[in-house]
Order: structure tokens, then sequence, then C-alpha cells
């Protein structure tokens, strides 16, 4: 889980950008960069750090150009190193300069990256961006392929998920894998200005109308002649697969302000409550409190069913990241003491239906619960507003091996003792469904196991 921008047409491109940038500071928060095209030069900049803290007016002066992309990392591909930062920038020798940046993972990165290494293609990091940059530069100048072609057939050879922009001197590309797996969507801003998120929320923040989403395996190209959207191509593809939208997206990850895969995500995460609430029926509390903030959704809609008061008892530190995509424990650990703080004597004698979004490792919820009971509480009914996490995810998301997944390590009794609450529920796959539009599009593999792309080394 990363987060994409890419800024067409307006003098303050960088400047937008890391506006932008800011709104989806949440999908990435270990670093971030941007490529800046003036039409005769692409200048980059990426460092470790927060965009605030990277991207300063002084730095921002230093990259004149209409044409930008820009991206905020969450670690999943390669270590924590600025040689794994995005952009990745290619020169050739002919002459054409590509700076690319994705969200998603590649499970065949691997194989692809010796297929270009035994062509003569080196690589500087161990990040799926730079491959997925390099392999376009590579067709391009090698087969003799136009950009659009190459990109072409980069998806029918390259496996995973990759919401992707791509600029050279005087264009930028938008595109996106088979199965739309993370989200990205677009639109013009009032002055024409063409604008690229992965988030509908960052261009709410730049004043973008005319939203919509990128197709599957669709290309966009925009250049001083205009927008030309290239469908997926049937002969190249045959038949393009059903989308398997990252459920994750609407459970945790994106923003409650956010719009994609068709639906409000704070409506989705609405129904996850209403839906726990539903197979919840006598349970008696004084109190529905969430986790904040990714859980406040599902806490209401769990409340307004089960007719019992919400109150926000946990209020969260939002100078600190998001802990479940810390790259070490000891880290996660930390953080987690000083994100959340309780409301002074609420929770005394209560008892309490305590909402979460998901449970990954056990740590966050663990020590939440500590910092209740030690508040006097007297009974914390524990409810997940998603199945049990058993299976890694290869297509964004940080869980490398089962064994970091609790679900996977414990029976549902044993997690219970190990979060030291009196009951505990998470919502069942089927219940899930039913809280979204078209249930069918979307990836449950880190529930069920059914991966629509195969794993990482297939």
């Amino acid at each position: 889980m990363c987060g994409i921008l890419g800024v067409f047409g307006n003098p303050s491109a960088a400047r937008l950008t890391s506006l932008g940038l800011f709104a989806i500071q949440h999908r990435g928060q270990e670093s971030c960069g941007m490529a800046v095209s003036d039409g005769k030069v692409i200048r980059l900049r990426k460092k470790m750090g927060l965009i605030k803290e990277v991207f300063t007016e002084a730095e921002l002066d230093q990259l004149p150009g209409s044409i930008a992309i820009g991206h905020v990392r969450y670690p999943t591909k390669g270590s924590a190193t600025e040689f794994n930062t995005q952009p990745h920038l290619v020169e050739t020798l002919a002459g054409p300069t590509y700076a690319l940046a994705s969200n998603g993972d590649i499970v065949n990165y691997h194989a692809m990256r010796r297929f270009l290494e035994e062509n003569n293609v080196y690589f500087k990091s161990d990040n799926d961006g730079e491959l997925l940059v390099k392999y376009i530069a590579y067709q391009v100048m090698r087969q003799g392929d136009g950009i659009i072609e190459a990109i072409r057939h980069m998806m029918r050879d390259i496996k995973g998920a990759y919401s992707t922009v791509l600029c050279t001197r005087d264009a930028l590309y938008m595109f996106r894998d088979p199965h739309s797996i993370r989200p990205m969507v677009w639109g013009k801003m009032q002055d024409g200005t063409v604008v690229v998120a992965s988030e509908s929320c960052a261009l709410d923040t730049l004043g973008a109308i005319d939203r919509q989403e990128i197709p599957s395996a669709g290309i966009i190209k925009v250049s001083d002649e205009g927008i030309r959207v290239i469908e997926n191509d049937p002969a190249l593809y045959r038949s393009v697969p059903n989308p398997r939208h990252c459920i994750f997206e609407q459970i945790y990850f994106s923003r409650p302000d956010s719009y994609h895969f068709g639906e409000d995500v704070f409506r989705v995460r609405e129904a996850l409550g209403a839906a726990l609430a539903k197979a919840d029926p006598g349970l008696k509390a004084d109190y529905v409190v969430p986790v904040p903030d990714s859980a406040n959704f599902i806490g209401l809609g769990y409340s307004n069913e089960a007719k019992i008061p919400l109150s926000l008892g946990l209020i969260r530190n939002h100078y600190i990241g998001r802990t479940f995509i810390k790259p070490e424990q000891t880290i996660r650990d930390e953080s987690v003491r000083q994100k959340f703080n309780l409301l002074p004597n609420f929770f005394k004698d209560k008892s309490v239906v305590l909402i979460d979004d998901s449970i990954v490792r056990g740590t966050t919820i663990r020590k939440i619960v500590e910092l209740i009971k030690r508040a006097g509480v007297k009974e914390v009914h524990l409810r997940i507003g998603s199945p049990q996490v058993k299976y890694s995810c290869y297509y964004g998301i940080d869980t490398p091996s089962k064994e970091e997944l609790i679900a996977n390590r414990f029976d549902l009794e044993q997690i219970r003792e190990r979060t030291g609450v009196d009951s505990l529920k998470f919502l069942e796959i089927n219940d899930l469904r039913t809280c979204v539009q078209k249930p069918e599009d979307y990836c449950y593999a880190c529930f069920n196991g059914d991966y629509p792309l195969g794993v990482a080394g297939d």
C-alpha cells in the first residue's frame, strides 16, 4: 500500500503534487518522492521522511514544470532505503527519459527481473516500481514499441497489482492492472489541469471535478494534444478478467471520505458495523467504543444497529503514524503506547463493545485492552469488522509470512485469551460480502486464500 499522484498542465505542478500527496500520507509514511518535468528536463527528488518534511517551500522552488508525479511509500517490496523510494527515473541513450511511480506489488518480480538482467538491464533497487519502468523502457528501446504498446506488453507479461503514473518530458500516462486491485481515480480541475491519485480525497483537496476511475487494464495518455483513453485491447488480452479490488481498502486502508470501486468508503464501513451487530443479538453493554480512526464508522454502524450509545472513549494522537504499517515490531509496540490515550474516568465499571477494523498481528489491540483494563473497565467485548486474516497478501500489503498473522497461529478462544477480552467475534466472510455492492468484484485472499493472481514466486 503506497500512494501515487500525477499532475499535468499546471505551472505549479510540484506544489499541487505535494498537496495531493499530503492528503494520502496515510498510505505511506516511510519516504516520499517527486519527478517534475519542465518540457526539457525531468528533475527527481526523493528522500526518507514525510511530505511536509521533505518538500519544503525552498525544495518546491527548485522543481519548476507543468508535469509531475509523486509517491508516498509504505515498504512491501525492497528494504527501507532511499534507493527503493519512488519515483524511479530511467534516462536512455537515445534521449527519452521516463519517471514512474506505482502502488501495488508484482508477484512474478524475480522472474521478470532475471529476464531483464539477462538482456543487460541493470537495477539500482529491489523495488517493483523500478522493474515496471525498466521493462517499459526496454520494450521501447529494444523492441521498437511505442510507450502505449510497451505498457500493453507489460500488462501481458507482468503479474500483480499496480496503479501507476508515468511521465516523459512532455506527457503523463496513467494505467492500472487488469484486476484493478488498488484504487486509482482521475479528474480535471476547473482550470483544465489533469490530476490522478490513489484516492479521491486527494482530488477533493485539489478541487478536481468530473472524477472517474482508471479502467481495468486501461491506459490514459495526457499531452498537449489532449486526453487519450485507451481501453483494454481484446486482441492482446483476449478478455479482461473480473475486477478483484482489495477489500482491505474498504475496511482499513483508505480514508473514509474517499470514493472508489464505485462505493463510498464510509458507507461500506457503516455496513460492516451493522452486519456485526446483526450477528450479535442480545449483547448488553454501556457503550460502543471504536478504535480510532479507521474503526470509527464501523463503530457507528454497530451502535445504530444495536441501539447501544457510541462514545469516543479512546483518543488518538494524530501525530503518530499508522501502527500497522510500521516496519518493525519494536517500533509498532512503542507507537501503540504513544498513539492512544483514554478519556479520564470513562471506562471505570463500564461494560463496552470495543470495535476494531481488523486484527493482523494482534499487537495493537492487546495493548489497547491492557490500557482499558488498567482504567477499571468491567467487561470488554471485542468485535472485529472483518473476518480473520489468515493468509499473506502479495498485492501490496505487508503480511509476507503466515507466522506474523495471529489468526493463523491461534484459534478463536486462544486469540480471545491473548487479547484479554471477555468475548470476541469476527465478521463472517458471507456477511462481509453483503456490505459491498458487487461482492464478486473483490479479492478476499487474506481471509480465504483464494488468490486471483497466484503468489510471489509463481
